[in-house]
């Protein structure tokens, strides 16, 4: 008999949409030229890059002139952070973030640090909320910036984004978010929400990977990141990936038009797949919020389990899946996000998160509902600290 194959790892990355992949052939092949060129070889790849903004500024509520390609939404990050620091250190030199955001984002903070910048890095509630009370005591005269993600990439959880901003805009200071997690599975609209800059990607929403985009409201202050020629309206320098760029437009175009059935398929199979294990397995905790939370996120924790154990016993059961953020996969390190909401060590190696997508269907999800409880049980019979807690209360 075939094993089955479910995969739930689509924070991680999603396999290019049918429409996406039929769209972006042609660029590989037969309109293959340099959008920078003036012939009409350059003329057609032009068009398609145009074509394509359009459609990003139109699922974003953008105008065309602000959106921008960029190489990926780690790069979206890194221009978002380190070119508004650089273009407003004479105003300030503080930064607010969180202790939850994406490495993109951290890593970056921390190489401000080592240029003179003062990063404040919030503290987040059981449920990966920040507090906008902790926000504005944290807000100083020097601060440039307030950076803080949409949606969190491993538990799911949904920030209050729109008070965020409105926040920062009475006291004049940019505020950019990370939605690339959010992007298709979130409604966004850039003006609505009043965000000053915006970071997406297209291989989280069904696109092709190394695209991203970064929204930069006008007339915001900001440095460039990559310099070199005169592309992207001489913001972004390097020949254009074309085909990549028209894979981004279609991507979003989906996204947006697919938003509402989207969310509601996605809302229903997670909701039985947090129910189905809460039912079936004891001593387990639901990370995030109950309910301001990703429509396709599940994250738990499983007591007296290690995590990597509990991945690789999946995997040979056909299940694809991830105990946190693909980028941090090789550490042996808990996840900072598990730590920041307050989970021990511990409990935070023995985390599983499960990431649905356009594919997934109710038998995947009880087809991992029949796999997960016995691979759990039987990594707890070997687990030295449950057969010592066995028949005892035990709370994560």
């Amino acid at each position: 008999m075939t094993k089955r194959r479910v995969y739930v790892d689509n924070a991680a990355t999603t396999p290019v949409h049918p429409q996406v992949m039929k769209e972006m052939l042609p660029y590989f092949t037969q309109y293959y030229g340099n959008p920078s060129s003036i012939h009409s070889f350059g003329r057609q790849a032009k068009h398609a890059m145009d074509k394509a903004r359009e459609r990003v500024a139109a699922a974003l509520g953008a105008a065309t002139d602000e959106v921008f390609f960029t190489g990926s939404g780690t790069e979206a990050d890194n221009w978002a952070v380190k070119g508004v620091a650089f273009a407003n250190k004479g105003r300030g030199n503080h930064i607010i973030t969180t202790k939850i955001e994406h490495h993109a984002l951290l890593h970056t903070c921390q190489y401000l640090e080592k240029h003179g910048f003062e990063v404040t890095y919030l503290d987040v509630d059981e449920y990966g909320r920040i507090s906008l009370k902790q926000l504005n005591e944290a807000i100083k005269d020097s601060t440039i910036l307030i950076s803080i993600m949409f949606a969190n990439n491993e538990i799911g959880t949904i920030q209050p984004v729109g008070e965020i901003a409105r926040i920062a805009k009475e006291k004049g200071i940019y505020f950019h978010t990370d939605a690339v997690q959010a992007m298709g599975n979130v409604k966004i609209d850039v003006k609505e929400i009043g965000v000053d800059l915006l970071s997406i990607s297209a291989h989280k929403i069904m696109g092709p990977k190394g695209i991203g985009v970064l929204y930069i409201r006008k007339g915001i202050r900001i440095d460039n990141l990559v310099h070199g020629g005169a592309q992207e309206r001489r913001r972004r320098s390097g020949t254009e990936n074309v085909a990549a760029v028209v894979g981004m437009g279609k991507a979003a175009q989906l996204a947006a038009e697919n938003l509402e059935q989207h969310t509601k398929r996605m809302t229903s199979l997670r909701d039985r797949l947090i129910d189905g294990i809460i039912e079936r397995i004891p001593h387990v905790k639901l990370n995030g919020h109950p309910t301001e939370r990703l429509a396709n996120n599940v994250n738990f924790s499983f007591e007296f389990v290690e995590g990597e154990a509990l991945l690789l016993s999946l995997d040979m059961a056909g299940i694809a899946a991830s105990s946190g953020s693909a980028c941090t996969s090789g550490s042996l390190d808990p996840s900072h996000v598990l730590l920041a909401i307050g989970l021990s060590h511990e409990t935070a190696h023995g985390s599983l998160r499960m990431t649905l997508g356009e594919a997934n269907t109710e038998e995947d999800i009880d087809y991992i509902l029949e796999q997960l409880p016995p691979i759990a049980n039987r990594l707890r019979e070997l687990s030295p600290l449950f057969k010592q807690c066995e028949g005892g209360k035990v709370s994560v």
